[in-house]
């Protein structure tokens, strides 16, 4: 009959530690890698949203003649679904509008992003 005072309950105090290092050492390689690739993806989606949003207008442009008044006409329009959400500020009204040269055929000739800062290349969010 084998006593239960000699086998071993639960883990060691070493053995956790060796498992919480194994774990410390894993997250040290993985976490560097996630980190740019999270702002990689959020540079991907400016872009595809300035492009389309720029295609949109120029759509506008072309049906009309004339450039829309706001973002939001578009959408009254239904040219858009929605306002697109600039990704690096989260948010759908940190857009910088750019007006036609002639103020007379509307408010809204580009967009450019809001965002502070720079992308990964030293590029302006507001140059783009």
């Amino acid at each position: 009959m084998k006593n239960k005072a000699l086998s071993p309950r639960g883990f060691t105090l070493i053995e956790l530690l060796v498992v919480l290092g194994i774990i410390a050492l894993l997250l040290t390689l993985a976490v560097p890698r996630y980190f740019p690739s999270v702002d990689s993806a959020r540079e991907t989606i400016l872009a595809d949203n300035l492009r389309n949003a720029r295609a949109t207008i120029d759509q506008y442009y072309g049906d009309t003649g004339r450039y829309p008044d706001t973002l939001e006409q578009l959408v009254e329009k239904k040219y858009l679904r929605g306002v697109p959400v600039d990704p690096v500020t989260e948010s759908t009204t940190s857009w910088i509008v750019v007006p036609p040269e002639d103020g007379s055929k509307g408010g809204v000739a580009d967009i450019k992003s809001g965002a502070p800062g720079n992308d990964r290349h030293g590029k302006p969010y507001s140059e783009w």
